[in-house]
């Protein structure tokens, strides 16, 4: 298990991304702005973190270099964009925004130009995240308003297909490095818990029984960990499993609180 976790933190008395490595160790600030910084996601080389910031009045996307330096700015609207995810090749950004007045996905080229809806949706669109085979998107739908289920399309947008369906929340979808695993969270059988299933929705399994919801899954480059947030006393902190859910551990123990964590491509 090698690499880095970027995640979001408001340690620092507000809201910014920082770095860790994979035990833990060696917390680092790499933001460091009033607003809020959220969302931290590594570009498939490891040299780029993307995030979502409302430094400029609402929320965009923005790039910096993997040591928090070169910050830029990628969208600009008077809507909200969020939760950036990247190609696999790093040539594009995927990403949620309500600038139709209806949140949907769009995708971008990764120097912000090119901006393409791909869903156009009455319900709200949100957390994609591409395979690394490049083949899929998988995203969140608000299906009626207080009902979160998981979709699968082709990354042109066509091909929309639901994979999970039931009356609790099913959220936070994350590809397994090699693309033939979905890891997400339900509150389906009472807290939020980890779950995993295969890309067309079968072979449902329950990975975590955390004491505090467990959520916000996140694949380690080699696909034997998962990072994910819990907070069984109350404050959320980052945690890291083996990827059947064995082996849990605390990797953040602050009274600030630690969320969305990314891991880095291996090194």
């Amino acid at each position: 298990m090698q690499g880095h976790i970027a995640f979001a933190s408001d340690r620092a008395g507000h809201r910014d991304i920082d770095v860790m490595n994979a035990d833990g160790t060696g917390v680092r600030q790499l933001t460091n702005d009033a607003a809020k910084d959220v969302g931290p996601v590594w570009s498939p080389d490891g040299t780029k973190i993307a995030f979502n910031s409302d430094r400029d009045g609402n929320f965009e996307i923005y790039v910096m270099n993997a040591d928090g330096t070169g910050v830029k700015r990628l969208t600009d609207n008077p809507t909200d964009d969020g939760f950036p995810a990247w190609s696999p090749d790093g040539t594009k950004i995927v990403f949620a925004s309500d600038r139709k007045a209806n949140v949907d996905i769009y995708v971008m080229n990764a120097d912000g130009t090119g901006v393409k809806r791909l869903t156009n949706d009455p319900a709200a669109d949100l957390a994609p995240d591409w395979s690394r085979d490049g083949k899929k998107i998988v995203f969140d739908r608000d299906i009626n308003g207080n009902n979160f289920e998981i979709y699968v399309m082709n990354p042109d947008g066509t091909g929309q297909t639901r994979l999970t369906n039931d009356p609790a929340t099913d959220d936070g979808p994350a590809w397994s490095p090699d693309s033939k695993k979905i890891a997400f969270s339900s509150d389906r059988g009472g807290d939020a818990q980890i779950y995993l299933m295969n890309p067309d929705g079968t072979g449902l399994t329950r990975l975590t029984n955390e004491p505090g919801a467990a959520v916000l899954p996140a694949w380690s480059r080699d696909g034997t960990k998962m990072a994910f947030v819990s907070s069984p006393g109350g404050n959320n902190d980052i945690y890291v499993m083996n990827a059947d859910g064995t082996g849990v551990k605390r990797l953040t123990n602050d009274p600030g609180e630690d969320l969305d964590p990314a891991w880095s491509p291996a090194g």
